[in-house]
């Protein structure tokens, strides 16, 4: 199976990096305001560097966000076999959006087919 980055599902891990994105951006934006504060007239210019720098960084967490919305609208809806709740699939293979286990639609991949399951 795909080892996943983070131990979570493929459109949350989008909206991690749109999250992350946001607040990287918002973080230089306030470090440039405060070069005004310790560094007076130069200060205005870091200030201004900082200021575009965090604005790219906010339009691509709205162009990941954008995406990851994108993407949620046609995922494949199923009902996780562990905690029966639905729950989104990117791809092939996907983790449960709650109880994080492995979920997949190739049957070449499961590690049990429904056959094998106790009734």
């Amino acid at each position: 199976m795909k080892k996943f980055f983070f131990k979570s599902a493929k459109i949350n891990e989008f909206r991690l990096w749109g999250l992350v994105f946001t607040l990287v951006g918002m973080g230089v934006m306030i470090l440039g305001t405060a070069g005004i504060v310790f560094w007076g007239q130069a200060g205005k210019i870091i200030a201004a560097i900082f200021m575009v720098i965090g604005m790219i960084s906010l339009l691509i967490s709205v162009a990941v966000y954008f995406w990851a919305g994108m993407m949620s609208t046609s995922a494949t809806m199923l009902q996780c076999p562990e905690c029966s709740r639905p729950t989104k699939m990117l791809g092939k293979t996907d983790r449960c959006m709650y109880c994080k286990t492995m979920l997949t639609l190739d049957p070449a991949q499961a590690t049990h087919s429904p056959s094998e399951q106790q009734v």
